[in-house]
Parts: structure tokens; sequence; C-alpha cells
């Protein structure tokens, strides 16, 4: 059966999506890789009956489309599983579709190839996974954007297996993507799986949020009105305003760590305030500082020191004079487009070779250090969460460069991370001015400057001082060649 949706119409839909207008180049590529995965997807079903192009294939390249990604990455999207559920060859696809389209096409299916059972087929995905993420991640934002319809059609999927999908991709993929600094995405996989993952907690959550917000709607639109003269006053021009509503996953996580109580999370409500330039970000805050009384412990500036994934705006959490705390948030468009898309926005995505593992995605080189150690499949979940996924932190060399490291790094995991040269020889460390030793435990926004000693070398007991497995593999290095 021929699938329903016309040429004409996808492109309007995708334009839609995109917010803006194809070139007749990218019309033509996308067109061709419409028409190509249409003819070598016909009769295949999804599980809830749907043709399997119509209704998967093409929703995924609208949501590549709707993180901005360029032709290719949405032309992949339409045919991400052609090479391994259809005919369609390698070197046919290259003949049509060109290089980028190919590789990206290839990259995913051998994401897919997987021949291990149970735990172990588990883990060898997230392996490759990973092993992709830095090889090419336009791969992986292509997985991602995969997922993320996966998701949105769990329903039809048995119990068992909705649940399975569902915690996996909360624990892993959502992760990745708040990382890679892609903060709608991240939060579109959690909200999507929390329903199916913790379907009771889900349901207590949205129940409390629901009434906060419905209490508390006239107040946020008080300040919300009030808050547009202002900012036209102090800035000379109308910024880009909106609300949001904390997404339910994100707090569900707050709520556990207090104790349930809504009234101690003061961002549940937050207006959105884009400016112009650096510079106007700090006169609104000065702003709505003189109308609203602040929360000082509230304040947090991640421009002037951006989150180690490159987050960067001004938040601040006002008292609205009825009980209810609002928070603002205030950046450029450039900001807001980075921290909303991230790595999405960079423009390594256009080249692979431009620096993307580097600057605040440095860590993707890291991950490769995982499959160098001889890891059960639990210690690789473990290592894998601890190194990447946990709560992160960040200290400073003396330059000013920032350190991503997991919480409960020591300065011996800092050398290493900063080079493998600096920590085999660190015999301590001079963090905020005092001398610690290596086994010391890093603080965010320290400033550490490692002290090395030409004679120094790893020993055994280095093994219990850190935490991160980069820091473990060079240790155990150099153990064995000594």
């Amino acid at each position: 059966m021929p699938i329903m949706i016309t040429l004409d119409k996808y492109f309007a839909e995708l334009s839609r999506y995109r917010g803006d207008e194809l070139s007749a180049e990218d019309e033509e590529l996308i067109g061709t890789a419409f028409e190509l995965g249409a003819k070598y997807h016909e009769g295949q079903k999804r599980a809830n009956g749907d043709e399997y192009f119509e209704g998967h294939c093409i929703p995924v390249s609208y949501n590549v489309a709707q993180i901005h990604m360029p032709a290719e990455m949405i032309a992949a999207g339409l045919l991400h599983d052609t090479l391994e559920d259809t005919d369609l060859t390698k070197k046919q696809l290259l003949a049509l579709c060109g290089e980028d389209v190919c590789t990206m096409v290839d990259g995913v299916s051998k994401l897919s190839k997987i021949k291990y059972k149970g735990n172990e087929r588990h883990v060898e995905s997230l392996r490759k996974f990973f092993v992709a993420t830095a090889q090419d991640v336009r791969v992986v934002i292509l997985k991602l954007c995969d997922r993320w319809h996966n998701l949105e059609t769990l329903e039809y999927l048995v119990p068992e297996k909705r649940e399975r999908i569902a915690k996996e991709s909360i624990v892993i993929h959502a992760q990745l993507a708040s990382r890679l600094n892609m903060g709608k995405l991240a939060t579109t996989l959690k909200d999507l799986a929390f329903p199916y993952a913790y379907p009771e907690e889900y349901a207590k959550t949205w129940a409390i949020v629901e009434s906060t917000i419905k209490h508390g709607s006239a107040t946020i639109e008080s300040i919300f009105q009030e808050l547009h003269p202002i900012a036209k006053q102090t800035l000379g021009y109308d910024p880009q305003m909106d609300k949001r509503v904390k997404s339910v996953y994100s707090t569900y996580q707050k709520l556990t760590r207090k104790d349930w109580n809504i009234d101690e999370i003061y961002d549940l409500v937050a207006l959105r305030v884009i400016v112009k330039t650096r510079e106007d970000c700090y006169r609104m805050l000065g702003a709505i500082h003189g109308r609203w009384q602040p929360l000082p412990s509230r304040l947090k500036d991640y421009i002037a020191l951006p989150k180690p994934n490159g987050y960067q705006s001004l938040h601040t959490t006002v008292m609205s004079g009825t009980g209810l705390m609002v928070e603002v948030q205030i950046r450029t468009m450039e900001m807001h487009i980075k921290n909303e898309y991230g790595i999405a926005a960079h423009h390594s995505y256009k080249n692979r070779s431009e620096g993307i593992g580097s600057g605040s995605f440095g860590w993707l080189g890291q991950l490769s250090t995982l499959n160098e150690l001889n890891l059960s499949p639990d210690e690789y979940i473990h290592e894998l969460q601890s190194d990447f996924f946990e709560t992160r932190i960040f200290a400073l060399t003396p330059k000013g460069d920032v350190i991503d490291l997991p919480y409960g790094a020591s300065v011996l995991d800092f050398a290493y991370t900063v080079h493998s040269d600096i920590g085999d020889h660190a015999k301590g460390a001079i963090v905020n001015g005092i001398y610690r030793g290596i086994h010391t435990k890093v603080e965010s926004e320290a400033v550490i400057n490692v002290i090395t000693g030409p004679k120094v070398r790893p020993t055994i007991k280095w093994l219990d001082h850190v935490v991160t497995s980069q820091a473990r593999s060079k240790i155990q290095k150099m153990l064995k060649s000594t």
C-alpha cells in the first residue's frame, strides 16, 4: 500500500517544523531521500499497524528538523533504517544521496547490529553508542531523534518492553542529550519516558504540579505582563519573552530531594527574557531586582561561568508578593539557541573535523577510555554513569579553563583530566590558595594549580583516590610499564 502523504505535503510540514524555507538544493536531496525511503520500505508495518515509512521514518525526520539540523541529516532521518531493514545497498545510497547521508545511515545501522543477549546485549549496545558519539556525533543525534519518536509510540508495545525502553531512555539517552547541552531534547525524552518508567511517581508529581500552577497562574501572568514595559524601558526595545513550567520529570527529581515539599521548589515556573547583547542581560537583571525582591541564594551567573556543557544564562528567583517564587532567566538569542540545541547548534555538525572533541564537548573523546578497560557489563554501566552522567562539578585551572568532573572526583582526577603527564607526576595542588594533597575531593568552582615532581610516579594506592575511568586507566597503564 502506497503512503498517503505526498511530497508537497511533506515539505509543507517540514518547513513548519524547521521554521524556515529550504533551498532548491536541499529540497532536491530530501526529495530523493523521501522517494527512496517510500520505495524500499513499501509494505513494511509498525507494531501499531501503520506504514513503517510514513509512521516512523517521516516523524523521525520531523524531529531532526525541529532541532535545526541541516538537509543531509533530515535526509538521513528519512533513510535511517533502509540499510538495516530493506534491500537498499550502501553503494546505491552513496550514488543517490552522497557521502554524508550514506555515512550517517551506515553509522546508525551499525549501532543497531547487536548479537548479544540480555545484559551483555545492553552493554554492547551502549559501547557502540558511545564509540559512535566520539567518532561522529551526528549519528548519535539521529539515534536520539529515533528514540524520541519511539517513546511517542510506546503505548503499542508490551508493558515489559515499554518499561525497559523508558528507563533506558531516562538513564542513558536523556542524560547524553543533556551532556550535549541539547536541553530541549533531554527534557522531551525524560517527560515522554516518565509515565512508562515510573507510572505511580508520574501521577503523584503531575497532580502536585497541576494544582500549584492552577493556584499560581494569576500571579505568574501578572508578573509576566508587568515585566514587558519594564524590559522595554530598560532596553529600549521589546525583548522576546515567554513562560515555561518546569518539566514533570525534573520536578519529580527535585521533589524527591525535598521530601515532596513543593514549597521548596522555586523554579517550578520560569519567565524567560531573550535580549540582544550580553550587556543587556545584566541591565535587565538590575531592572528586575529593582522591581521585585530577589532571593540572594538563588542568583546564578552562568554567563560569566558557564556550566561544563556550555549552558549560559542568568537565573534569578524573585518574590511575587503572593508567596509564589518565580524564576526569571535572562540570556541572548545566541545563548538561547545553544542552550536549547547544544551541539546541534555547534558549527562542528557541518564538519566533523572542527573541534567536536574539544571545548565544552571535550568529554566525547574520553568515552573511548571505557572500552580500554576490561569491565564486566555491570561495571561498565556503573563507570559510564559515574563518569559521564552523574551530578557534575566543575573546577578551574589557574588560566580559567573549566575542567568537567563527576561528583566525588579528587585532585588526582583533576590532574589526569588536564593532561596524563600532569597526572603521572602529581604530588599535590594549590586549591583556592591552600596546599592540598592529591586525594583531596574537588569542590565545584575551585581554582586548582597542580604541583608536579619529576621523580613522582603512580602507585597502586593512587587507584583508591580516583573515580574517573580516564585516571584509573592511565594509572594502571603506568603501573604495568614499571
